[in-house]
């Protein structure tokens, strides 16, 4: 088989977009591209904390009262455990975090949230939610709102089946 010829599925005239689809391509790439840096600007306004680290904290706050791995914390964050390790390490010396050498086999650290990493979640968290609120349920419909949740687990579940999620 000479390898230098094109596969036929690579011959094949792809199926390009239409200009509906272009414009709903772009608008989500813009959108996906922006949300994060929104969500910055505001937590950074508000209570001087990054997305980033809101997820953590946010993440934390939930976890059982010993703490959560931070190899959990990244599964659960869908992050690189290098990752969250550079970022707990930031956190860590801001005094938002506490990590001690996990309680049940000693391998692995726990990650706690310090008096200061409460007093953080505890004042960021008013303001983020009433941003989300406003930002994303308030402008559309419960109907919108259900058929976005669908169109988001329909896409989700179409990156999954080609291994890309």
């Amino acid at each position: 088989m000479n390898t230098s010829e094109p596969t036929a599925a690579a011959r094949a005239e792809p199926r390009w977009l239409t200009a509906k689809e272009r414009q709903l391509w772009l608008a989500l790439v813009e959108f996906t591209n922006g949300l994060p840096r929104a969500i910055d600007r505001q937590l950074s306004q508000d209570s001087e904390v990054s997305g980033v680290e809101y997820s953590v904290l946010a993440a934390v706050s939930e976890a059982s009262p010993d703490g959560v791995r931070s190899s959990d914390l990244a599964a659960q964050l869908q992050w690189e455990r290098s990752r969250v390790s550079h970022l707990l390490r930031r956190m860590e010396a801001r005094g938002l975090i506490g990590r001690c050498a996990a309680s049940a086999d000693g391998r692995g650290q726990e990650i706690s949230l310090t008096e200061e990493g409460w007093a953080t979640i505890r004042g960021a968290a008013p303001g983020h939610v009433g941003m989300v609120r406003e930002t994303i349920f308030d402008p559309i419909s419960v109907t919108q709102q259900d058929q976005l949740l669908s169109a988001i687990g329909s896409i989700r579940e179409a990156f999954k089946e080609r291994g890309l999620w």
